[in-house]
């Protein structure tokens, strides 16, 4: 038999607009611009709830919080990410670790790391040990270096009874 575990990968990308309030792993970080979306635009929990649900198997974040239904507007990501994991659970998943990269010119995010680990893990359930953020800049090039947008990647190990 098998063991249960799985793996999913999550990517998303936000225009960045002047503003507007800048929500990235689940804390507020001030900068001039922020990500535009439906949402709060935290890029880094859409990642991570697509990671989720792909790796159980449950299409992606837009299926389940559709951006043409007006209760998402605005609405905080970690309310969305504790929802996924409360549907992983339905399928009897629990999240083993998170992995992710944030793509993103200005402003740095290294010093905001340990605050977004930690609330992460708090939304999530897990030990901040579990949570891992790394952060890069595309070198000045693409959208992101030109500080047109930010995105992200992740991937999660879920496994079950």
């Amino acid at each position: 038999m098998k063991p249960n575990i799985r793996v999913g990968y999550g990517y998303d990308v936000h225009a960045l607009a002047e503003g507007v309030d800048f929500w990235l792993g689940g804390i507020k970080i001030p900068h001039s611009h922020g990500a535009y979306g439906h949402s709060d635009a935290d890029v880094l929990i859409h990642v991570i709830c697509d990671a989720l649900l792909g790796a159980a198997n449950m299409r992606d974040i837009g299926f389940h919080f559709s951006d043409k239904d007006p209760k998402y507007k605005g609405i905080d990501s970690k309310i969305l990410l504790k929802e996924v994991i409360d549907l992983i659970k339905t399928k009897g998943y629990k999240v083993g670790n998170v992995d992710s990269t944030i793509c993103l010119q200005q402003p740095k995010v290294n010093p905001h790391i340990p605050a977004m680990k930690a609330c992460l893990a708090e939304v999530m359930g897990i030990e901040e040990e579990d949570v891992s953020i790394k952060a890069t800049t595309t070198e000045k090039l693409g959208f992101v270096g030109k500080e047109e947008g930010v995105s992200a990647h992740a991937v999660v190990l879920i496994y079950g009874d």
